[in-house]
Protein backbone atom coordinates (compact mmCIF):
# COMPACT_ATOMS: atom_id res chain seq x y z
CA UNK A 1 0.00 0.00 0.00
CA UNK A 2 1.40 3.47 -0.92
CA UNK A 3 2.37 5.60 1.23
CA UNK A 4 -0.51 8.92 2.16
CA UNK A 5 0.25 12.47 0.90
CA UNK A 6 0.79 13.05 4.86
CA UNK A 7 3.13 10.57 5.22
CA UNK A 8 5.19 11.87 2.02
CA UNK A 9 5.38 15.36 2.84
CA UNK A 10 6.47 14.38 6.59
CA UNK A 11 9.62 12.46 4.46
CA UNK A 12 10.21 15.17 2.61
CA UNK A 13 10.22 17.51 5.54
CA UNK A 14 12.31 15.37 7.60
CA UNK A 15 14.50 14.89 4.34
CA UNK A 16 15.05 18.98 4.21
CA UNK A 17 15.33 19.25 8.34
CA UNK A 18 18.19 16.81 8.02
CA UNK A 19 20.14 19.16 5.92
CA UNK A 20 21.04 21.43 8.81
CA UNK A 21 19.33 20.48 11.97
CA UNK A 22 21.35 18.12 14.41
CA UNK A 23 20.06 14.18 14.43
CA UNK A 24 18.95 14.81 18.17
CA UNK A 25 16.34 17.49 16.49
CA UNK A 26 16.05 15.35 13.29
CA UNK A 27 14.85 11.94 15.57
CA UNK A 28 12.56 14.55 18.02
CA UNK A 29 10.82 15.66 15.17
CA UNK A 30 10.40 12.69 13.17
CA UNK A 31 8.61 10.94 16.18
CA UNK A 32 6.46 14.52 16.84
CA UNK A 33 5.32 14.28 13.51
CA UNK A 34 4.84 10.58 12.55
CA UNK A 35 2.44 10.72 16.22
CA UNK A 36 0.79 13.46 13.83
CA UNK A 37 0.20 11.17 10.90
CA UNK A 38 -1.05 8.13 13.08
CA UNK A 39 -3.32 10.38 14.76
CA UNK A 40 -4.41 11.72 11.36
CA UNK A 41 -4.90 8.31 9.89
CA UNK A 42 -7.11 7.44 12.25
CA UNK A 43 -9.02 10.34 11.53
CA UNK A 44 -9.52 9.65 7.73
CA UNK A 45 -7.22 12.65 7.53
CA UNK A 46 -4.48 11.55 4.66
CA UNK A 47 -3.48 14.96 3.03
CA UNK A 48 -1.41 17.90 4.33
CA UNK A 49 -3.94 19.75 3.35
CA UNK A 50 -6.93 18.98 5.59
CA UNK A 51 -4.41 19.84 8.56
CA UNK A 52 -6.44 22.63 9.86
CA UNK A 53 -5.94 24.25 13.39
CA UNK A 54 -9.01 22.13 14.68
CA UNK A 55 -7.33 18.86 14.23
CA UNK A 56 -3.90 19.89 15.46
CA UNK A 57 -5.64 21.34 18.83
CA UNK A 58 -7.65 18.04 19.25
CA UNK A 59 -3.99 16.21 18.51
CA UNK A 60 -2.54 18.14 20.80
CA UNK A 61 -5.36 17.54 23.56
CA UNK A 62 -5.32 14.42 23.10
CA UNK A 63 -1.22 14.01 23.72
CA UNK A 64 -1.91 16.14 26.54
CA UNK A 65 -4.63 13.64 27.59
CA UNK A 66 -2.28 10.21 27.47
CA UNK A 67 -0.03 11.70 29.86
CA UNK A 68 2.43 14.25 27.64
CA UNK A 69 4.34 16.36 29.64
CA UNK A 70 4.38 20.35 28.83
CA UNK A 71 8.00 19.82 27.38
CA UNK A 72 6.85 17.06 24.75
CA UNK A 73 3.91 19.18 24.14
CA UNK A 74 6.10 22.52 23.56
CA UNK A 75 8.05 20.42 21.36
CA UNK A 76 5.42 18.86 19.33
CA UNK A 77 3.67 21.98 19.07
CA UNK A 78 7.20 23.54 17.45
CA UNK A 79 7.39 20.62 15.42
CA UNK A 80 3.83 21.27 13.75
CA UNK A 81 4.89 24.90 12.94
CA UNK A 82 7.98 23.92 11.26
CA UNK A 83 6.21 21.49 9.19
CA UNK A 84 3.45 23.76 8.29
CA UNK A 85 5.91 26.69 7.61
CA UNK A 86 7.42 23.79 5.28
CA UNK A 87 3.92 23.49 3.89
CA UNK A 88 3.07 26.98 3.11
CA UNK A 89 6.29 27.17 1.53
CA UNK A 90 5.54 24.53 -0.44
CA UNK A 91 2.43 25.89 -1.79
CA UNK A 92 0.50 23.07 -0.20
CA UNK A 93 -1.04 24.84 3.10
CA UNK A 94 -2.08 29.05 2.41
CA UNK A 95 -1.28 29.62 6.26
CA UNK A 96 0.18 28.16 9.37
CA UNK A 97 -2.84 27.06 11.36
CA UNK A 98 -0.09 26.48 14.86
CA UNK A 99 -0.16 30.03 15.19
CA UNK A 100 -2.98 29.82 16.93
CA UNK A 101 -2.58 27.32 19.30
CA UNK A 102 -1.50 28.11 22.82
CA UNK A 103 2.34 26.79 23.68
CA UNK A 104 1.74 24.73 26.78
CA UNK A 105 3.38 26.78 30.02
CA UNK A 106 6.39 24.83 30.95
CA UNK A 107 8.03 24.02 34.43
CA UNK A 108 11.60 25.65 35.09
CA UNK A 109 13.28 22.93 35.98
CA UNK A 110 16.97 24.71 35.94
CA UNK A 111 20.29 23.10 36.52
CA UNK A 112 21.97 24.34 39.78
CA UNK A 113 24.92 26.54 38.70
CA UNK A 114 28.50 25.50 39.72
CA UNK A 115 30.14 27.65 42.14
CA UNK A 116 32.21 29.67 40.69
CA UNK A 117 35.18 29.08 43.10
CA UNK A 118 34.79 25.41 42.83
CA UNK A 119 34.66 25.55 39.40
CA UNK A 120 37.96 27.62 39.24
CA UNK A 121 39.47 25.19 41.12
CA UNK A 122 38.16 22.15 38.77
CA UNK A 123 39.15 23.98 35.95
CA UNK A 124 42.67 24.18 37.12
CA UNK A 125 43.26 21.21 37.91
CA UNK A 126 46.57 19.78 36.65
CA UNK A 127 46.01 16.69 34.13
CA UNK A 128 48.71 14.37 32.62
CA UNK A 129 48.78 16.24 29.94
CA UNK A 130 47.99 13.61 27.16
CA UNK A 131 46.54 14.52 23.69
CA UNK A 132 42.70 13.37 25.49
CA UNK A 133 43.42 15.47 28.20
CA UNK A 134 44.70 18.41 26.39
CA UNK A 135 41.19 17.99 23.91
CA UNK A 136 39.54 17.84 27.20
CA UNK A 137 40.68 20.71 28.56
CA UNK A 138 39.83 22.56 25.57
CA UNK A 139 36.12 21.65 25.43
CA UNK A 140 36.14 22.33 28.97
CA UNK A 141 36.98 25.84 28.98
CA UNK A 142 35.17 26.15 25.56
CA UNK A 143 32.37 25.48 27.26
CA UNK A 144 32.97 27.83 30.12
CA UNK A 145 34.02 30.38 28.36
CA UNK A 146 31.31 31.04 25.54
CA UNK A 147 28.58 29.41 27.00
CA UNK A 148 27.92 27.04 24.00
CA UNK A 149 25.40 24.14 23.63
CA UNK A 150 26.14 20.46 23.38
CA UNK A 151 25.55 20.77 20.00
CA UNK A 152 27.32 23.80 19.04
CA UNK A 153 30.16 22.34 20.56
CA UNK A 154 30.77 19.21 18.59
CA UNK A 155 29.66 20.78 15.42
CA UNK A 156 32.48 23.48 14.99
CA UNK A 157 34.96 22.74 12.29
CA UNK A 158 38.47 24.33 11.90
CA UNK A 159 37.85 27.45 10.44
CA UNK A 160 34.93 28.18 13.33
CA UNK A 161 37.53 29.36 15.46
CA UNK A 162 39.60 32.64 15.22
CA UNK A 163 41.58 34.34 17.21
CA UNK A 164 39.70 35.30 19.86
CA UNK A 165 36.29 34.00 18.36
CA UNK A 166 34.17 31.10 17.50
CA UNK A 167 31.29 31.14 14.92
CA UNK A 168 28.58 28.99 15.68
CA UNK A 169 25.27 27.50 14.21
CA UNK A 170 22.41 27.90 17.23
CA UNK A 171 19.15 26.44 17.44
CA UNK A 172 16.75 26.94 13.93
CA UNK A 173 20.27 27.49 12.08
CA UNK A 174 20.89 30.77 13.08
CA UNK A 175 24.95 32.02 13.53
CA UNK A 176 26.52 34.12 15.76
CA UNK A 177 29.91 35.24 16.45
CA UNK A 178 30.77 34.63 20.43
CA UNK A 179 34.06 35.35 22.37
CA UNK A 180 36.90 33.31 23.66
CA UNK A 181 38.12 33.97 26.77
CA UNK A 182 42.06 33.94 27.24
CA UNK A 183 42.02 30.48 29.41
CA UNK A 184 40.23 28.98 26.44
CA UNK A 185 42.47 30.60 23.47
CA UNK A 186 45.76 28.91 25.31
CA UNK A 187 43.77 25.59 26.08
CA UNK A 188 42.75 25.36 22.11
CA UNK A 189 45.91 26.47 21.06
CA UNK A 190 47.38 23.34 23.12
CA UNK A 191 44.65 20.99 21.81
CA UNK A 192 45.76 22.69 17.94
CA UNK A 193 49.52 21.11 18.26
CA UNK A 194 48.02 17.75 19.11
CA UNK A 195 45.06 17.44 17.14
CA UNK A 196 47.26 16.84 13.80
CA UNK A 197 48.43 13.78 15.30
CA UNK A 198 44.94 12.29 16.24
CA UNK A 199 42.73 13.66 13.41
CA UNK A 200 42.14 11.92 9.91
CA UNK A 201 43.32 13.38 6.95
CA UNK A 202 39.92 14.49 5.60
CA UNK A 203 38.65 15.43 9.09
CA UNK A 204 37.74 18.99 9.73
CA UNK A 205 35.83 18.85 12.84
CA UNK A 206 37.75 20.99 15.55
CA UNK A 207 36.93 18.00 18.61
CA UNK A 208 37.98 14.41 17.20
CA UNK A 209 38.02 11.16 18.97
CA UNK A 210 40.62 8.19 19.37
CA UNK A 211 39.44 7.16 16.26
CA UNK A 212 40.73 10.55 14.06
CA UNK A 213 36.84 11.56 13.15
CA UNK A 214 34.37 14.18 14.63
CA UNK A 215 33.73 13.89 18.76
CA UNK A 216 29.75 13.04 19.20
CA UNK A 217 27.24 13.93 21.59
CA UNK A 218 27.36 11.18 23.80
CA UNK A 219 30.56 10.90 23.95
CA UNK A 220 31.07 14.78 24.94
CA UNK A 221 28.55 13.89 27.57
CA UNK A 222 30.60 11.05 29.42
CA UNK A 223 33.56 12.50 28.98
CA UNK A 224 32.36 15.39 31.65
CA UNK A 225 30.69 13.42 34.04
CA UNK A 226 34.02 11.37 34.18
CA UNK A 227 36.37 14.27 34.69
CA UNK A 228 34.34 15.36 37.80
CA UNK A 229 34.45 12.24 39.24
CA UNK A 230 38.41 12.25 39.06
CA UNK A 231 38.87 16.00 39.42
CA UNK A 232 36.83 15.85 42.41
CA UNK A 233 33.69 17.96 41.27
CA UNK A 234 31.56 17.20 44.24
CA UNK A 235 28.35 17.49 42.07
CA UNK A 236 27.42 15.81 38.32
CA UNK A 237 28.62 18.05 35.20
CA UNK A 238 27.30 17.99 31.70
CA UNK A 239 27.57 20.21 29.04
CA UNK A 240 24.47 22.53 30.30
CA UNK A 241 25.19 22.81 33.64
CA UNK A 242 28.42 24.36 31.96
CA UNK A 243 26.02 26.46 29.66
CA UNK A 244 23.99 27.85 32.56
CA UNK A 245 27.17 28.69 34.80
CA UNK A 246 28.93 30.59 31.79
CA UNK A 247 25.26 32.69 31.70
CA UNK A 248 24.47 33.20 35.80
CA UNK A 249 28.44 34.32 36.56
CA UNK A 250 28.46 36.49 33.84
CA UNK A 251 25.28 38.16 34.44
CA UNK A 252 26.22 38.24 38.16
CA UNK A 253 29.37 40.13 37.19
CA UNK A 254 27.66 42.23 34.14
CA UNK A 255 24.63 43.03 34.99
CA UNK A 256 23.82 42.93 31.01
CA UNK A 257 21.14 41.02 30.59
CA UNK A 258 20.69 41.91 26.57
CA UNK A 259 24.57 40.67 26.36
CA UNK A 260 23.51 37.08 27.81
CA UNK A 261 21.04 37.29 25.79
CA UNK A 262 22.87 37.95 22.39
CA UNK A 263 25.99 35.56 24.02
CA UNK A 264 23.42 32.59 24.60
CA UNK A 265 21.44 33.16 21.32
CA UNK A 266 18.05 33.64 23.02
CA UNK A 267 15.66 35.04 20.39
CA UNK A 268 13.57 36.24 23.42
CA UNK A 269 14.50 38.22 26.18
CA UNK A 270 12.53 36.11 28.25
CA UNK A 271 14.16 32.93 27.97
CA UNK A 272 17.26 34.36 29.28
CA UNK A 273 15.70 35.72 32.48
CA UNK A 274 14.23 32.12 33.25
CA UNK A 275 17.56 30.79 31.89
CA UNK A 276 20.02 32.68 33.80
CA UNK A 277 17.61 32.88 37.42
CA UNK A 278 18.75 36.20 38.51
CA UNK A 279 19.79 36.15 42.44
CA UNK A 280 16.45 38.26 44.28
CA UNK A 281 19.54 39.40 46.72
CA UNK A 282 21.87 40.67 43.95
CA UNK A 283 18.84 42.33 42.20
CA UNK A 284 17.73 43.91 45.55
CA UNK A 285 20.82 45.62 46.38
CA UNK A 286 21.11 46.63 42.79
CA UNK A 287 17.59 48.15 43.16
CA UNK A 288 18.84 50.01 46.74
CA UNK A 289 21.85 51.55 44.59
CA UNK A 290 20.12 52.79 42.18
CA UNK A 291 16.58 53.42 42.22
CA UNK A 292 15.90 57.15 43.85
CA UNK A 293 13.04 56.21 45.46
CA UNK A 294 14.85 53.80 47.33
CA UNK A 295 18.29 55.69 48.56
CA UNK A 296 16.62 58.38 49.62
CA UNK A 297 13.52 58.97 52.87
CA UNK A 298 10.54 60.65 52.44
CA UNK A 299 11.59 63.94 53.40
CA UNK A 300 13.85 63.90 50.51
CA UNK A 301 17.28 62.85 52.80
CA UNK A 302 18.71 59.84 52.44
CA UNK A 303 17.88 57.29 55.09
Amino acid sequence: MADSALVVAVAGYIDALSRHASPATVAAYQQDLNALCRFAEQREVHDPVGLDTALLRTFLGAERSRGLGARSLARRRAALSRFADYLVRQGILADNPVGLLRTPRQPSHLPRPVDVDALAQFLDSPHDGSPLAVRDQAMLELFYSSGLRLAELAALDLHDLQASRVRVIGKGSKPRQVPVGRRAQQALADWLTCRSGMAKDTETALFVGQQGVRLGHRAIQKRLAQLSITRGLPEHLHPHRLRHSFASHLLESSQDLRAVQELLGHANLSTTQVYTRLDWQHLAASYDSAHPRAKRGPSGSKP
